[in-house]
């Protein structure tokens, strides 16, 4: 086996599908930034959730905007779903793990608040509750998804923001959704504070 060439291969792609994610989802991400901008800017929140890496990315996620990004400036609020365990095991034992995100969005949620939801494949059942859960409570939804989009993609209201990367892997599809994330905090803070110097 060739490690120098396996690596090269794996850079490769990814800068390509950085490229083709560019291509795809410009628009759509700007959207996103500007409905997490409004909401955050209004008194709203955003919930964040996934599984596994997914809710790594959440918890990242919300970090970056309740702590800060790159520069200083008042925290915004967010929350995410999957680091509370006792609220992920009760519910899980009590009512099934599809539903461990759902009770938490009907106990936090409002109208106006953001549902920011990953799901690689798209499929994810606990998340795909989430997101009906949300568009019962009149909150927005962002979603993170690869491949087809999966059940996620046929579910999304015209109002609501999918932001699906054009691959087939679990790892490229995860590397862009980090990037997003990241771009839609730069983004909520360019609009908060201008453009860094």
């Amino acid at each position: 086996m060739n490690l120098s060439s396996l690596l090269s291969n794996h850079f490769d792609d990814h800068i390509e599908t950085a490229s083709r994610t560019l291509d795809a989802l410009g628009t759509p991400l700007e959207v996103a930034i500007e409905v997490c901008f409004q909401a955050l800017t209004n008194g709203s929140k955003v919930l964040a959730c996934g599984n596994g890496g997914s809710a790594a990315d959440s918890q990242h996620f919300v970090a970056e905007l309740v702590g800060r990004f790159e520069r200083e400036r008042l925290p915004l609020a967010a929350v995410t779903l999957s680091a509370d365990t006792s609220i992920m095991t009760a519910v899980g034992n009590d009512y099934g793990f599809d539903q461990v995100f759902s009770r938490q969005v009907a106990a936090l949620g409002m109208p106006g608040d953001i549902l920011l939801a990953i799901s690689t494949s798209g499929n994810s059942g606990n998340v795909l509750q989430a997101i009906q859960t949300a568009h019962e409570r009149e909150m927005a939804v962002i979603a993170l998804t690869g491949r087809d989009g999966g059940k996620i993609g046929q579910m999304l209201y015209e109002t609501d923001v999918h932001l699906c990367v054009p691959h087939h892997r679990t790892m490229r599809i995860q590397e862009m959704h980090i990037l997003l994330l990241h771009l839609i905090c730069d983004g909520i803070d360019a609009l908060l504070l201008g453009e860094p110097q």
